[in-house]
């Protein structure tokens, strides 16, 4: 369910709210090369398969930056932003990928408002993320993330 924000005025009221959690995401070896292919990262934890099963992890795993570079996409089907200019993703405050994404695997993220500033022409939003994979104990990334929308 994606939660409509009505202008950029209006995220001053879900300052601390959870907007809800994305749809669930595979991560498919597929993925996983072309983003090795795309960064050249071709570190073996990642790109081979038969290799990584004798790793410290037992199956080949997305690489964290995958993983964040997700939050865009994720977040896009947890919020519409309406009746604004333009938004841009504007950094990261701080990132952390507390265990590892199995290929394989299934990935969603989970979001909360956590402030909104006024800057010139529109809002400071940052957003509190939590990127789980399915069935796992603990989180595979927590990220906290800047977005600025203009009026």
């Amino acid at each position: 369910m994606t939660t409509v924000i009505d202008g950029v005025d209006a995220f001053e009221g879900f300052v601390g709210q959870h907007l809800g959690y994305s749809e669930w995401q595979p991560i498919t070896q597929e993925r996983v090369n072309l983003f090795a292919d795309a960064t050249d990262d071709h570190q073996w934890i990642h790109v081979d398969p038969v290799r990584a099963k004798d790793g410290p992890f037992g199956v080949a795993i997305g690489h964290g930056y995958l993983t964040l570079s997700l939050v865009p996409v994720l977040l896009n089907k947890v919020i519409r932003v309406d009746n604004m200019k333009f938004g841009i993703n504007y950094g990261a405050n701080k990132v952390r990928f507390p265990s590892p994404v199995p290929v394989g695997s299934e990935l969603r993220m989970g979001v909360t408002v956590a402030s909104a500033e006024e800057v010139e022409g529109g809002v400071q939003v940052t957003y509190d993320m939590v990127l789980e994979v399915k069935d796992a104990p603990k989180p595979a990334c927590v990220a906290q993330v800047v977005y600025r929308y203009y009026r």
